[in-house]
């Protein structure tokens, strides 16, 4: 099962703790069944890529950002890309290897249709404030 962490607002842990990672509502959505969705990240053994999202959710004004890790089923349709680009739809593992080889991962972004199950997490932690690109 591919592993993927999202980041999210400390202030959230508890509540992500008890009923997961609800997805947000798009009010286009990106494709069919892709209106409510979760962002996330591949982890790599790059910890910077993996985290690379957390400078720009700070300028949102959140204080404090954990990491939430979960993993979903290999063959979960996912959409994948570059932020600013088209986003093909792959299994989680196709999007894992996608950013795994991609030549410059930054600005990346994995895109889930789905609510992520409390059972589905592995853990939350607090990652370093710092990290960003």
């Amino acid at each position: 099962m591919a592993l993927f962490v999202h980041l999210a607002p400390e202030k959230e842990t508890n509540s992500i703790r008890r009923g997961g990672i609800k997805p947000r509502r798009l009010k286009v959505p990106l494709a069919d069944g892709f209106d409510r969705i979760v962002f996330a990240m591949p982890v790599t053994d790059d910890f910077y890529v993996s985290h690379q999202w957390l400078r720009e959710l700070k300028r949102s004004g959140q204080r404090t950002i954990v990491g939430v890790y979960f993993r979903i089923p290999d063959e979960q349709p996912v959409m994948v890309g570059h932020y600013n680009q088209n986003h093909q739809m792959l299994s989680a593992t196709e999007a894992v290897g996608i950013v795994f080889n991609a030549e410059q991962p930054e600005g990346f972004e994995v895109i889930i249709p789905r609510k992520i199950e409390p059972t589905e997490i592995q853990k939350i932690s607090s990652v370093p404030q710092v990290v960003g690109w």
